[in-house]
């Protein structure tokens, strides 16, 4: 199997391509973001700059920015970094009902340390518990989908509601790196267009993000979305260690573990049901950014994906699936999100629009180089 002479990706990966030494597209995507979000001294001056700006901008109003919290590593210390800034953060949680104990606990602890108000938007359990089932019998791997999208609404609401101009979000593309396409797939009306033809309930409580939403959001409320993260030399065991230290925040046991779900999707159903270790994207960026070794990576991945059988019994159970309905939902023939109602082909023809969006930091980088061409991309 041919893999990436340089980090760890192989050709399983939806829509990678090779150049004449073996180096894979996505290597040149984190190449180009680390160009344009440079760390160091010149990193430090931008993120003060933007800083600045925003305490600026806050002026007169009880916060400056919106930072997402999910009781995780990186959005804990966002919080820590924003307050180092000088900045008046209003953590922002969307609750989808699935939160280990320990996420909770760890952003009520970080937040009261921090001494941050909390806005969480909670979703009706039945109702996001319908969603899941509704993605399990599509038969898609995007079941994270209405987490990620929720999240980014709420985050919205939460700054057109106190009139706050920026949002801060904990990605790092130089530790989780940029997820394939064809891994995930995700916008409003693919929720909703699944959720129509497999779901028993109404979309009610859902935050979902439906294109006039998100229009409204980028282009007329101007809604800048940062990634602080980006600007530093973030080592996320040094960040762990540090908010162990000084905020009493308590390790979950691995990336995106915090939350119950979104565990079961990591380690068991990506997978045992596709056969993709999502453990890839981490472990690459990590080797591309040079916090480990070619050689370190491929060891990790070498070693087969944990996961805990009482968890995926308790997703079962709380589902409402028998045993024979989880098999049948495990191997039900794989269809992808071209099968379902989605934005893809409007975001290309918007690609010009996007763009801009992402030039203002309405959206991320990311999102325009995902979304916003034809799939598979243009080899860079």
């Amino acid at each position: 199997m041919k893999r990436c002479s340089r980090c760890l990706y192989d050709e399983t990966v939806p829509n990678i391509c090779f150049d004449e030494n073996g180096v894979c597209n996505y290597c040149y995507v984190h190449d180009q973001l680390n160009q344009e979000y440079p760390t160091g001294e010149a990193g430090k001056q931008r993120l003060d700059a933007i800083a600045d700006k925003i305490r600026r901008q806050g002026h007169g109003k009880q916060y400056d920015v919106v930072v997402g919290v999910s009781g995780g590593a990186d959005s804990s210390y966002l919080v820590y970094l924003t307050k180092e800034l000088g900045l008046r953060p209003l953590a922002v949680h969307f609750d989808n009902t699935w939160d280990s104990t320990v996420a909770v606990e760890n952003i009520h602890d970080v937040l009261d340390k921090l001494d941050v108000d909390l806005y969480t938007y909670v979703v009706d359990n039945k109702e996001y518990d319908d969603i899941y089932r509704s993605f399990l019998r599509a038969g898609v791997p995007d079941t994270e989908t209405p987490t990620d999208i929720g999240l980014a609404a709420v985050l919205n609401m939460a700054a057109e509601k106190y009139g706050i101009k920026y949002i801060f979000e904990g990605h790092s593309f130089r530790t989780e790196g940029v997820a394939p396409l064809g891994w995930i797939y995700m916008d409003g009306k693919y929720i909703q267009s699944i959720q129509k033809q497999f779901g028993t309930l109404p979309l009610k409580t859902y935050p979902n993000m439906l294109m006039p939403s998100f229009i409204k959001w980028t282009a007329i409320l101007g809604l800048k979305k940062i990634r602080p993260l980006y600007y530093i030399n973030y080592v996320k065991k040094d960040a762990m260690a540090l908010i162990t230290q000084k905020l009493s925040w308590e390790w979950y046991g691995g990336h995106h573990l915090e939350n119950r779900f979104t565990a079961f999707w990591h380690t068991y159903f990506m997978p045992k049901r596709y056969g993709i270790d999502t453990r890839l994207l981490g472990h690459a960026a990590l080797v591309r950014s040079g916090q480990i070794t070619r050689e370190q990576g491929l060891e990790m991945i070498s070693k087969p994906q944990e996961y805990d059988p009482e968890l995926v019994e308790m997703v079962q159970k709380r589902l409402g699936f028998s045993n024979d309905e989880f098999e049948h939902l495990m191997n039900l023939p794989r269809r992808t999100y071209r099968d379902f109602g989605n934005y893809k082909k409007t975001f290309e023809r918007m690609r010009p629009f996007w763009w801009l969006m992402y030039k203002l930091n309405r959206v991320p980088k990311s999102f325009y180089i995902k979304f916003c061409f034809p799939d598979p991309k243009p080899s860079v």
